[in-house]
């Protein structure tokens, strides 16, 4: 089997870094509230259900987010792809539930997308190497 090209372990790596160091970003931001404001993205609808305050919530999906971005950064990208797009389409449908900010689910569709195009290069990429 042919080896990966050039331009697309070149677009391979890009999405790795960005999707990898993005998350872990945003997550530590969940405990310093530097970048934004975090809780005013977090539905009303959420906060009812949730047995914790928002922001001890908050806290939660920094480190899972963190946790998100070290699995893209390791061996397991492809599984980190899926993981970060999954995690992408919940933050967009939270946003959405609440009625405003659809400029930013919109994003983070987008950035989905970009997800799943990582774990699909992924893929294709593991099974070069072990065709190799």
């Amino acid at each position: 089997m042919a080896a990966f090209d050039n331009k697309l372990d070149t677009a391979w790596w890009a999405l790795r870094i960005a999707l990898g160091f993005g998350p872990i970003i945003a997550g530590l931001d969940k405990f310093f509230n530097k970048l934004a404001d975090w809780e005013m993205y977090l539905s009303p609808l959420a906060t009812k259900v949730l047995p914790i305050n928002p922001e001890t919530f908050m806290h939660l999906v920094g480190i899972i987010e963190i946790l998100a971005g070290i699995v893209v950064l390791t061996r397991f990208t492809k599984f980190g792809g899926y993981l970060v797009m999954a995690w992408l389409v919940g933050i967009a449908i939270n946003l959405l539930t609440m009625g405003m900010f659809y400029d930013l689910a919109v994003r983070d569709v987008e950035i989905a997308a970009s997800a799943f195009a990582l774990a699909q290069l992924s893929a294709d990429r593991e099974a070069r190497v072990q065709t190799s």
